[in-house]
């Protein structure tokens, strides 16, 4: 596993534990902010998958 898989899967399991949820909100009606953390959620998510 690389350094940068490895590092990906440490934030993702920080955010887990700091970053809110926003799980069971309807997307249509969140603010803008709201919209940049789910955006930075998938991100770190998608960045600490195996490929």
């Amino acid at each position: 596993m690389s350094i940068k898989k490895n590092f990906f899967k440490i934030l993702a399991r920080c955010n887990k534990l700091i970053v809110p949820s926003m799980a069971k909100k309807d997307l249509t009606r969140l603010s803008k902010w709201q919209k940049l953390i789910i955006a930075y959620r998938y991100y770190v998510t998608t960045q600490s998958l195996d490929d």
